[in-house]
C-alpha cells in the first residue's frame, strides 16, 4: 500500500459543505429574494484545508426554472434579482451559472468624498444593470441585447479602507487580519483589496459586462487589484434540481446553514452591540480563498479511497455511516462502525473534522465556485474551488474551523490554499440610498 493509499484510508469528509437549499417559506425578517432558488451551483467550502459546499437551490415564481425557462414561459435571461432590500443581494439567492470576483484599492488622496461618489456612481449603475438596462454613467453595449440574467452585485470593504478612506475609528473589530494557517501558500497580489465586488449571472456576457462597467466608473478613484473567474452548474442543466459537484466530482454543499433555520440569521448577519458597529447591522463578513486542488493526485486514488477522504459516497452523497442510495440528505452518524469495526466514517474525513459539533456549532454560508485556468507550469490543473463563506463573526466562524483542518482534515493534503481575503459587507441598499451608506454617513 502506497504513502497515499495510507493517508487516504482514514481520511473523511465533515458533512462536506453545508449547503444552503430553498425551504419554500421563510422566518419573518427574510425577503422572497432569500428563499429563491435553482438548482445549485458546486460549491467548494473548506475552513481550514477545506473543501465544501455547494448550495442547492429551486426557482419558484418570476426566476428561472430548473429546465431553464422562467416562469411564465420566458427565456432564462429574464431572471431578475432585486437590488435593493435588507441584505444586499448575492449572498440569500441561488447560485447563478458564473462569477467574476474582483478587488480594488483606493487610489491615494481619494479619501472619504471620493469614496462616497465611487459608491454613488456605482449603485446607479448596479441599478440598471440588475433590472438589464444600459447604464447611463458608462456602457460598451457588450451585453445591450441580453435580459437580467439574475445578475447580483455584492460590495465588501477590506480593512486597510477605513486608514485610507479616514474611517479608522468605524473599522469592525472582527475585520482583524485572518491568521496564518499551516499549509498556505497565499499570494498576496490574488488577495485582499480595499473594495470587494462579487458579481454574479446567468450570462457570462453580463457578468464580464458589470465588471467592466464598475472599473470604468472608478477610473481616478479606485484600481482594480484582481480578479478572478468562476463557474457552477447552468440551470437547466439537470433533469431535475440537485446539488452540483466540485471538480473532485463530489456532490458538494449538503449542509449549508439554510434560510428558515432555527439561528440562521446569527450564524449569517450581524446585530448592533458588543464590538460589531451600528453601521454593519444585516450585513456579514466575507472571506475569501482561492484553493486549488491537486488534482493529479486526487484522481489517482481509487473511488473508494476517495469517499473515506470525505466521509460520503460520490454516486449520491449518502454518508458512510448509511447504506449506500440513502441520498446525501441522510444524517451523517459519527459514532457509526464500518464493517472492519473502526468508524465507518475516518478519524480524519473532511465532514468529521469540519462538522459544527465538534467546532462550537461554528458555520458559515458558503456559496463557492469552481475555476479552471488551465495548466500550471509543472502540466498540472491550475484548478480548484473560489471559496467565500458570509458570516456573522469570522473569529467565531471561519478561523476556528480553518484552524483544526489545516491540522486534522484528510482532504487537505489535496488541497493548497493560494489567494485570502476578508471583507466587512455592508447592509442592502434601501430605496433612495446607495451602497455603503449605513459606514459612510451611519
Amino acid at each position: 500500500m502506497s504513502a497515499v493509499d495510507d493517508l487516504v484510508d482514514d481520511a473523511v469528509d465533515d458533512s462536506v459543505d453545508d449547503t444552503v437549499r430553498d425551504t419554500e417559506k421563510g422566518p419573518a425578517g427574510f425577503t422572497r429574494r432569500a428563499l429563491l432558488g435553482t438548482a445549485g451551483a458546486g460549491l467548494l467550502v473548506g475552513a481550514g484545508a477545506g473543501v465544501a459546499g455547494a448550495v442547492a437551490y429551486d426557482r419558484p415564481d418570476g426566476d428561472t426554472a430548473a429546465n431553464g425557462v422562467a416562469a411564465g414561459g420566458g427565456a432564462l435571461g429574464t431572471g431578475r434579482v432585486p437590488f435593493r432590500g435588507e441584505h444586499q443581494a448575492g449572498i440569500l439567492e441561488p447560485q447563478q451559472a458564473g462569477v467574476r470576483l474582483a478587488a480594488f484599492d483606493l487610489a491615494d488622496g481619494a479619501g472619504r468624498d471620493g469614496l462616497r461618489t465611487l459608491l454613488q456612481r456605482w449603485t446607479r449603475a448596479v441599478d440598471r444593470l440588475t433590472a438589464g438596462e444600459p447604464t447611463q454613467e458608462f456602457d460598451n453595449q457588450v451585453a445591450l441585447d441580453a435580459g437580467p440574467c439574475s445578475l447580483t452585485v455584492t460590495l465588501g470593504f477590506g480593512a486597510a479602507l477605513f486608514d485610507r478612506a479616514g474611517l479608522a475609528d468605524r473599522r469592525p473589530a472582527a475585520l482583524e487580519p485572518l491568521p496564518a494557517f499551516p499549509g498556505d501558500a497565499l499570494d498576496p497580489a490574488r488577495g485582499g483589496g480595499d473594495l470587494f465586488v462579487q458579481i454574479g449571472a446567468d450570462d457570462a456576457l453580463v457578468a464580464v459586462h458589470a465588471l467592466r462597467t464598475l472599473q470604468k466608473l472608478a477610473t481616478g478613484t479606485a484600481a482594480l487589484r484582481w480578479q478572478s473567474a468562476g463557474f457552477a452548474r447552468t440551470p437547466g442543466a439537470t433533469a431535475r434540481p440537485m446539488t452540483g459537484r466540485n471538480l473532485m466530482g463530489q456532490i458538494d454543499g449538503t449542509n449549508n446553514p439554510r434560510p428558515g433555520e432555527d439561528g440562521f440569521a446569527a450564524k449569517v448577519f450581524c446585530t448592533a452591540g458588543g464590538d460589531q458597529p451600528a453601521w454593519l447591522a444585516g450585513g456579514s463578513y466575507l472571506v475569501f480563498r482561492r484553493i486549488r486542488m491537486l488534482l493529479d493526485h486526487w484522481e489517482e486514488l481509487p473511488v473508494e479511497r476517495q469517499e473515506r477522504v470525505i466521509g460520503r459516497r460520490k454516486s449520491d452523497g449518502s454518508p458512510l455511516s448509511a447504506p449506500a442510495g440513502s441520498g446525501e440528505g441522510t444524517a451523517v452518524d459519527l459514532s457509526a462502525q464500518g464493517p472492519d469495526g473502526g468508524p465507518a466514517i475516518p478519524s480524519d474525513a473532511h465532514i468529521r473534522v469540519a462538522a459544527p459539533a465538534g467546532n462550537g456549532g461554528a458555520a458559515m454560508l458558503r456559496r463557492g465556485f469552481s475555476y479552471h485556468d488551465g495548466a500550471l507550469p509543472d502540466g498540472s490543473p491550475d484548478a480548484g474551488l473560489l471559496f467565500l463563506a458570509f458570516q456573522a463573526d469570522p473569529r467565531k466562524g471561519f478561523t476556528p474551523v480553518q484552524r483544526k483542518l489545516s491540522r486534522g482534515d484528510g482532504l487537505s493534503r489535496f488541497l493548497r490554499h493560494e489567494a485570502s481575503g476578508l471583507y466587512a459587507v455592508p447592509p442592502g441598499v434601501p430605496a433612495g440610498g446607495y451602497l455603503g451608506q449605513q459606514l459612510l454617513e451611519g
